[in-house]
């Protein structure tokens, strides 16, 4: 714990360089075709468990420390701490989708939708299967007043996860399948 919080207080060296975030599209894939399959909304649910945890599987050490402590302030609502630490992620580690998405996660909790949207598109671009951001990305544009717009990007992450607890959300003309 102690070294956790040492990380968190020292400022990342200058030359200091964000690895790859590891591969898990096999993985992914793997856990894509199961949620897909899922016969029950419980079982799906712990497929979703496993995708997050791939999510947050971050570079090195150093960023998983700032994701983690960025995650326990967010769960303990201090949005300023989370959004310092997601800030430090996202510029130690750009290409790590889940910086961003986490970011967008707190913006979108304090009603900054317009906040939210940017990094939300910031993750899509790097992981564009995440299914959490592209439901977050479907509510922010609803929060946004674009509600066509919204319901087509929460069609796109039903398409992925057909029991995501947005899909009582969808606004489904008559007749038309998912």
């Amino acid at each position: 714990m102690m070294r956790l919080f040492a990380l968190l207080l020292v400022p990342l060296p200058a030359f200091a360089e964000c690895p790859a975030a590891p591969d898990h599209s096999e993985a992914f894939d793997a856990l894509l075709a199961r949620v897909q399959d899922a016969p029950t909304e419980m079982a799906a649910r712990a497929v979703t468990g496993e995708m997050w945890a791939l999510w947050r599987d971050a570079p090195d050490e150093a960023a998983q420390s700032l994701l983690d402590e960025g995650i326990r302030a967010r769960e303990s609502y201090n949005y300023l701490r989370a959004l310092e630490l997601f800030d430090r992620l996202v510029d130690y580690c750009p290409d790590y989708a889940e910086g961003y998405n986490q970011r967008a996660f707190v913006s979108f909790l304090r009603e900054d939708f317009a906040a939210a949207l940017p990094d939300l598109d910031a993750t899509l671009d790097l992981a564009p299967r995440h299914v959490a951001a592209l439901a977050g990305k479907a509510l922010t544009l609803i929060g946004l007043g674009r509600d066509a717009e919204g319901q087509r990007v929460l069609r796109e992450a039903l398409n992925l996860n057909p029991w995501l607890s947005e899909r009582y959300l969808l606004r489904e003309p008559p007749g038309e399948k998912l």
